[in-house]
């Protein structure tokens, strides 16, 4: 792939929310991780682990108890109850209509163990890994030819997500990518011009300065 090649895949790639009917051949989906296995990592622990759902009785019952985590939370703050219904409906179906939904997992089984404050620091070091390979996913994904999103959720309702899919207790999911192919054309989102992003030298010297 040449270098205009690259720089076109990244910039033309959206987070895509609505997707066709079209079933995703599951030997694209392994093709696709597979190349997710080369994404770097931290001592090179592939620590990332990743739950295919395809079927829909599975889609509609992790989508409904990711549901009603967030009801718990918008309760909490406060939001109407009529809202927080329409809220969690529409999260449901999102999940529930996309054709598949991967749910990228970190196997702390692959880190190594402190008996001290650097496991805390091990533990980000994972996280971060799994973060390398979602990144991964999107683009190859992308690359050939699908839609995907990358949803955070399952941070804020880990337990939910672990009794809906049966997750062991020292597997921990990260987030939620639904793929597909594409019923939609994002918009090209904003980003932030280079010199609003970067520092030179030392921290708080801003390069325009």
């Amino acid at each position: 792939m040449s270098k205009d090649s690259l720089c076109e895949l990244i910039r033309s790639r959206r987070s895509v929310r609505r997707y066709q009917e079209r079933a995703v051949p599951i030997k694209k989906i392994r093709h696709i991780l597979s190349m997710v296995a080369w994404a770097p990592s931290a001592h090179n622990s592939q620590p990332w682990r990743f739950i295919i759902i395809t079927d829909k009785r599975r889609k509609t019952k992790l989508a409904a108890k990711m549901a009603e985590g967030f009801e718990r939370d918008l309760k909490r703050d406060g939001v109407p109850e009529n809202v927080r219904t329409k809220v969690a409906n529409a999260s449901i179906r999102r999940f529930t209509e996309a054709p598949v939904v991967i749910v990228p997992c970190l196997n702390m089984r692959e880190m190594r163990i402190y008996l001290d404050e650097r496991q805390e620091s091990e533990y980000t070091m994972g996280i971060q890994s799994v973060s390398t390979a979602i990144n991964t996913l999107l683009l190859f994904a992308h690359a050939e030819g699908f839609g995907t999103c990358w949803y955070c959720s399952p941070l804020f309702c880990k337990e939910d997500v672990r009794k809906s899919l049966s997750i062991p207790k020292d597997i921990d999911p990260q987030a939620l990518v639904t793929m597909g192919y594409a019923a939609e054309r994002p918009a090209k989102p904003q980003r932030k011009i280079v010199d609003e992003i970067i520092y030179l030298d030392k921290w708080g010297s801003n390069p325009k300065e």
